[in-house]
């Protein structure tokens, strides 16, 4: 198995479902700012909406930190609409609900679960030159935590902005950081 991690996306043009409108949404439209890619199973589900709810929940604060959230189902972006309008928890999103329904950023990612048609939970955080740094992918019944991810976020991003300094477990932003060296063998 070949690790995704340091890879480019890959490209695509997608339609998408966003503040009322259908829009395009492209792998050009990546440069320069960080994303997450949110892979979930399918529209109308369960664990799915309180998925995608804590995400909008954080979602203020993911902008705040330059990253645009990117939701992804195998739903076309006409059922995402038909889902944001009957659904009072999914009318609350306010970033793009990309539209996989020919599994291109499903296969791509690396979430596709061919014999279903639908992708399993997958996390993909992008840093502005469009390489995948962090991957979490996992079976669809075990919900995912968007305070977790804001944590590896931060460290994703503090890392790239301090080359040669690391985050240990359970990092927070402001916490001390480590600089790997031989010093630090068998001290730690």
């Amino acid at each position: 198995m070949t690790s995704i991690i340091n890879s480019t996306v890959p490209e695509f043009k997608v339609q998408a479902y966003h503040n009322g409108k259908f829009v395009t949404v492209t792998n050009e439209d990546l440069k320069g700012k960080w994303a997450i890619f949110f892979f979930y199973p399918a529209d109308f589900t369960f664990v799915c909406p309180t998925e995608l709810v804590d995400m909008v929940d954080k979602y203020d604060r993911f902008k705040a930190m330059g990253v645009e959230i990117y939701s992804v189902s195998t739903d076309t972006h006409f059922v995402h609409k038909a889902w944001h309008d009957t659904s009072e928890s999914i009318r609350k999103i306010n970033y793009p609900m990309l539209a996989d329904p020919t599994g291109v950023l499903s296969r791509g990612f690396g979430v596709m679960i061919e014999e279903e048609g639908v992708a399993y939970r997958g996390t993909f955080v992008v840093n502005p030159e469009g390489k995948v740094k962090l991957v979490e992918i996992q079976d669809n019944s075990i919900g995912r935590n968007a305070d977790e991810l804001l944590r590896k976020v931060a460290a994703a991003q503090f890392v790239e902005a301090h080359p040669g300094e690391v985050c240990p477990a359970k990092w927070q932003q402001g916490a001390e950081t480590l600089k790997p060296s031989i010093d630090l063998v068998g001290k730690i």
